[in-house]
């Protein structure tokens, strides 16, 4: 079994104090190792390499590339060549691609839903995906300065966003979210969000609010969301989760009691479901419900609390 969730970053060597240095990523752009990792409208590209679908890196001068911006964004050294994202959204059919599932943006190179391919990617992919998707999903949302209201522009090779107008600079921002894996007594709580997929059920989770620490917004949620109290928390892992820019606090949770006061614009559902239940879910044996994604977290957290190793 996995030592810990997917995303969870630590392989990338991220050189944060290279950023600035023009001429250091200038040289990476020539450098012939150096590969660029092409983005499709917030989905990084795959690309069919001997029957398996691999994420594409692709060398500075491909075709695919030719109408991506110039400013492309420094992820970091990965075994001492240098990984860049570039934004390839104007490639592809854009009047019928968005409707496809899983749209060919050009020959041989595929835009799958990233959290579809999550478990099929080793740490150092998943790391650069999930990186390119975040940042460059940051960069199209911040193109003004929250100051002023005046354009910004690209700097730090891709990790801030310069105002010239009032001299503001800004960074990336990543919320913190918290997903429990509540327990009383040999069973755990699951839920599902109106939307979901039919039958999908997952742990509960939220937004750390501002002036809250882990702990007590484990609490918050599971006493707005289930009506119930809950007691000791853990910390457990965290999970990058670039939809658009959250990290996963994954905890473990006591609850104080049993009986679920579900908040229904908060949920459609809530129980409880012990161990012969849960290993039903996760071998597709239950008859109403459904796993959450394989590489989300709250499969990780079930998948080890199935199997005793969460400590």
């Amino acid at each position: 079994m996995r030592e810990g969730p997917h995303l969870a970053g630590g392989i990338l060597d991220r050189a944060a104090k290279l950023r600035e240095d023009a001429a250091a990523l200038e040289a990476f752009r020539q450098d012939p190792r150096c590969r660029i990792l092409p983005v499709w409208r917030g989905r990084p590209l795959f690309r069919a390499d001997g029957g398996r679908e691999r994420l594409a890196l692709v060398a500075p001068a491909d075709p695919l590339l030719s109408g991506a911006p110039g400013d492309w964004v420094f992820l970091g050294l990965h075994d001492g060549a240098a990984r860049f994202a570039a934004d390839v959204s104007a490639a592809g059919d854009t009047t019928g691609a968005t409707a496809d599932p899983l749209p060919e943006i050009a020959p041989g190179f595929l835009a799958p839903d990233l959290r579809d391919r999550l478990a099929e990617l080793d740490a150092a992919a998943g790391e650069l995906a999930a990186t390119a998707r975040a940042l460059l999903s940051w960069h199209r949302r911040n193109g003004f300065c929250a100051a002023c209201g005046a354009r910004t522009r690209m700097t730090a090779g891709g990790w801030q966003r310069q105002c010239d107008a009032c001299g503001a600079v800004h960074f990336p921002r990543t919320d913190p979210v918290v997903i429990m894996l509540v327990e009383r007594a040999g069973r755990l709580l699951v839920g599902r969000s109106h939307g979901w997929p039919e039958g999908m059920y997952s742990l509960l989770a939220g937004f750390v609010e501002p002036g809250e620490g882990v702990e007590a917004a484990v609490r918050r949620e599971v006493a707005e969301e289930a009506g119930l109290r809950v007691g000791r928390v853990r910390y457990i892992a965290s999970q990058a989760w670039p939809w658009p820019g959250s990290l996963m606090l994954g905890c473990r949770a006591e609850a104080l009691n049993d009986e679920i006061r579900l908040d229904a614009e908060e949920l459609e559902d809530a129980r409880w479901i012990d161990r012969q239940e849960l290993v039903r879910v996760l071998t597709g044996r239950h008859d109403g419900l459904r796993q959450p994604r394989h590489g989300a977290i709250a499969h990780f957290l079930l998948s080890n609390w199935l199997a005793d190793r969460l400590g």
